[in-house]
């Protein structure tokens, strides 16, 4: 499909803010899905082209916690086959609807993303797991949590955060950290099943991807200044704009 110019700049713009907004507060997948449908963007090629640049934008969030020393590797080798096969099963599962379903469930699914990024995430202290919680339990969560980023994907990062956090009783960065290696890999094994099926659009993928990429690096840069509840004041009120246009396209414009 082609898109005009003015149109892709302006998807490269909220992909931009998009990872500006995720490297300080969380939350900025939420705005890319509904930006890039409105866009009219046919759905499946809309989060198969998210899924791209959304892998690339976490993995240099993930490089600088790996560096930092803040990713817990026995809970990633306990999680990261489970979250492989669920993100499969969910990307495999969606697909198999169609586009106008799939544009349903978005508008369904996406005030479960915003309440779980929205929640307070107090740092409770750290624990150690018991073998039971690394080795059973975690797999389970891990299944579930990435047959719902396959199947979808905003807030699967905070859903797998605070089951790092709550239920293993890792630290809370700790639980950043490890979140952001399941969620890159789950990102990642769906984007394989998308590209399976060609449901990628390259020539808008790329430039997205930069522009997200960007996001991330120059919000990383500006945390300390800018800070997460301003950045959470600005998302709130982007993310109410763009519920409403959805609703309105997907339900009384089709």
């Amino acid at each position: 499909m082609e898109l005009e110019l003015w149109v892709v700049a302006l998807l490269c713009l909220a992909y931009f803010s998009a990872g500006y907004i995720d490297s300080i507060a969380g939350g900025g997948g939420l705005l890319t899905i509904p930006a890039i449908l409105l866009a009219g963007v046919p759905a499946d090629l809309a989060i198969g082209t998210t899924k791209l640049s959304a892998t690339f934008g976490m993995s240099m969030a993930l490089r600088n916690y790996a560096r930092s020393g803040l990713v817990i590797w026995k809970a990633a080798t306990a999680g990261v086959p489970a979250v492989i096969l669920g993100s499969i099963l969910g990307s495999s599962a969606l697909l198999s609807m169609s586009n106008e379903m799939i544009g349903k469930v978005v508008v369904f699914l996406l005030p479960l993303g915003i309440l779980v990024t929205f929640l307070p995430k107090e740092d409770r202290g750290e624990r150690e797991p018991s073998a039971r919680q690394l080795y059973v339990y975690l797999p389970l969560v891990c299944l579930v949590l990435g047959f719902y980023e396959g199947f979808f994907g905003p807030g699967a990062g905070s859903f797998m955060l605070m089951a790092l956090h709550f239920m293993l009783g890792f630290g809370m960065l700790a639980s950043s950290g490890t979140m952001k290696l399941l969620n890159v890999t789950a990102t990642g094994a769906a984007l394989m099943v998308f590209i399976y099926q060609g449901k990628v659009l390259y020539l808008l993928a790329i430039p997205l991807t930069i522009a997200a990429v960007s996001g991330n690096y120059f919000g990383s840069r500006s945390a300390i200044r800018v800070g997460p509840k301003l950045i959470r004041k600005i998302l709130a009120v982007s993310l109410s704009l763009l519920f409403a246009s959805l609703i309105y396209k997907i339900w009384f414009d089709s």
